[in-house]
């Protein structure tokens, strides 16, 4: 661990340049304590970092000092930098490692390139925190010490405790078969069976994690997204779906269509919305999805969703018939 926080140190010098203790106990998550002491060690194994002093002062190389990492060419970096999604790489608790790679990355490249790839993955954006209606993305970060744990289970083959919290339930430990790791829109879950059969585990959800010594029971080879889509599938018709029949405006199609787990027969009407069979993962999924909508969107059917959304228009209704009470009413200033 220690070494390759080193390699990462002489990196970050020779991008910037010079660095303060403090900046680089920051990219480094350690104490500015460990930076100065893994300064020492650089100098003592010949690595020619100087401090320089004053208020502008930090730590730097010496011009033309160069680490051995070589291979990559202008497109290949390139490729890597736009490719590393932080948030997937969050989802399986590698953010750091991930940060730590990228700066291997630049590095490698020609010193001619370096600012080029670098300023042109600046210029692509992979999957960004927010929407354009500055919607949160649904990123979560899985508890680091137990990520740790299942990778390491998932990768050697072997069995794995988990203390899942399952939501509702109070937190519980179990013994599953891991399959595999799969990030969707930056959350991430756990493929695994249990006294075989099939489990998916959000692994921000998963407190702690055990590897065990005894191999897990799984076939060798996998393939999965194939794994995913099934389960995926198992999820959108079991449980408490809703078939919904729908009419929407047809600039407003997408709207709801999207938030569906399904969309099936669609047919445009004479007034020129569409018509829509959707199915919804429950009940309150599928009054969320054609409230959003107001007036671009009309449950035709179940009944009960109609009777909802008429009450629900109601009340709304009623709430703004009269006018607001004026400030000071209801014994304000008493």
């Amino acid at each position: 661990m220690r070494a390759d926080r080193l390699v990462s140190l002489v990196l970050l010098l020779r991008r910037h340049g010079r660095m303060s203790a403090a900046a680089l106990a920051r990219e480094l998550e350690v104490s500015a304590r460990t930076v100065q002491r893994d300064i020492e060690a650089l100098s003592a194994a010949g690595v020619p970092v100087y401090a320089e002093r004053g208020r502008h002062g930090g730590f730097a190389l010496l011009p033309g000092f160069r680490t051995e990492l070589t291979g990559l060419n202008h497109d290949e970096a390139l490729a890597l930098l736009v490719a590393g999604s932080r948030r997937g790489a969050q989802a399986f608790g590698l953010g750091a490692a991930l940060a730590s790679a990228m700066r291997k990355v630049v590095d490698a490249l020609p010193e001619s390139d370096r600012a080029a790839a670098a300023d042109a993955a600046r210029r692509l954006l992979i999957d960004p925190e927010t929407d354009l209606l500055a919607r949160p993305a649904a990123a979560e970060e899985a508890p680091g010490g137990a990520m740790a744990g299942v990778r390491r289970a998932v990768l050697a083959g072997r069995r794995l405790r988990i203390r899942y919290a399952a939501a509702g339930r109070d937190p519980e430990w179990r013994t599953v078969d891991p399959i595999g790791l799969v990030t969707v829109r930056g959350r991430g879950y756990l493929l695994a069976t249990r006294a075989g059969q099939d489990r998916t585990y959000r692994l921000s959800r998963v407190l702690d994690a055990e590897e065990l010594t005894e191999p897990a029971q799984r076939p060798d080879r996998v393939d999965l997204d194939r794994a995913w889509k099934e389960r995926s599938t198992r999820f959108r018709t079991g449980g408490d779906r809703v078939d919904v029949v729908a009419r929407v405006a047809p600039e407003r199609r997408e709207d709801l269509a999207g938030t569906a787990l399904a969309v099936g027969a669609e047919e445009p009407e004479p007034d020129g919305r569409l018509r829509l069979e959707l199915a919804f993962q429950d009940a309150r999924h599928a009054e969320w999805a054609l409230w959003r909508l107001a007036a671009d969107a009309e449950a035709l059917s179940p009944q009960w969703l109609r009777t909802r959304l008429r009450d629900r228009a109601a009340a709304i209704a009623a709430r703004y018939a009269a006018p607001p009470d004026p400030p000071g009413r209801g014994g304000e200033g008493r």
